[in-house]
């Protein structure tokens, strides 16, 4: 089973998303690949149960990428072994209306997993310091006091909210959330194949919008602030990785693979112990069931 190098995924210093590679497959054929993550998510699901057992920690995964970066199908073949209990998926939209009578990190407040489970956002609360930068309009549907029209909204405006961002995160660490953040770096050509896969058979169709074109001739300035973004909230209790997604099976590897390696490092995390009377008479409980 491949342990790969997390020090090359993690962003621990000032990045440049140009410089980074949008595909890895470590030489190995796509089988090898499958086969692999098989191996990586089974250990996965057992940790899942422990964790559970344990009770102390919840594990919040947070998943961001341009559109086709493969999120949907990550989240579908990683969690494979999980117990449907154990892992909560939420894949944040447009706020509704009532979200928008909220401060923008409520919904993802409300959405965080309790104790014992794995919580996986597929699109995060940082949408609201991308979509929203490349599209500043958008803030004015959130009704903020001293906010009044687009030119409100200033480099001091983004600064506070990255410290929110900031704040929140390290709440919820410090109170036993392990969050793992992944960007899933994607070619702009990749995309554009992706795209049209889409548009050539049939049963993707539905997954087209033309509005994926609006958005992709404002690539820029989405990787201009996805780099922004992690480099100023890429923390030790809230790391980023920056994950190669050209290949989605190998993507799928490395996303697995650094969850499993840091994962068990906590180890606290174990199943309870049995008290001392109950120990003391499994074999009593044993003899009972065995004699109706």
């Amino acid at each position: 089973m491949r342990n790969v190098d997390i020090k090359n995924y993690k962003a621990t210093e000032k990045l440049k998303l140009s410089n980074k590679p949008t595909e890895e497959t470590f030489g190995e054929s796509d089988k090898k690949l499958k086969k692999e993550l098989e191996e990586i998510r089974e250990e996965l699901g057992d940790f899942q149960d422990t964790l559970y057992a344990h009770g102390k920690y919840s594990v919040l995964i947070c998943l961001q990428g341009m559109d086709t970066s493969g999120k949907d199908s990550l989240i579908r073949e990683i969690f494979k072994d999980f117990n449907a209990r154990g892992v909560v998926v939420h894949s944040f939209k447009v706020p509704t209306e009532l979200e928008r009578k909220h401060d923008y990190l409520w919904r993802h407040y409300i959405a965080l997993p309790a104790k014992g489970k794995f919580g996986v956002f597929n699109r995060t609360h940082y949408e609201n310091v991308l979509v929203t930068r490349v599209h500043p309009e958008y803030i004015m549907g959130e009704h903020i006091p001293g906010v009044h029209s687009v030119a409100d909204i200033d480099d001091a405006f983004w600064d506070k909210r990255f410290e929110q961002i900031n704040n929140f995160e390290k709440h919820i660490a410090e109170n036993g959330t392990l969050i793992y953040k992944f960007y899933l770096h994607l070619s702009k050509e990749e995309q554009r194949q992706r795209l049209l896969r889409r548009l050539d058979l049939k049963e993707k169709n539905w997954k087209f919008s033309p509005g994926d074109l609006k958005e992709r001739k404002l690539w820029d300035s989405y990787q201009e602030y996805y780099e922004d973004a992690i480099n100023r909230t890429s923390k030790t209790h809230a790391p980023w990785y920056v994950v190669p997604a050209d290949n989605k099976k190998g993507a799928r590897v490395i996303v697995a693979s650094i969850l499993l390696q840091e994962l068990k490092k906590y180890k606290d995390i174990k199943e309870p112990e049995l008290n001392d009377k109950i120990k003391a008479n499994l074999e009593l409980y044993k003899t009972q069931l065995e004699s109706e």
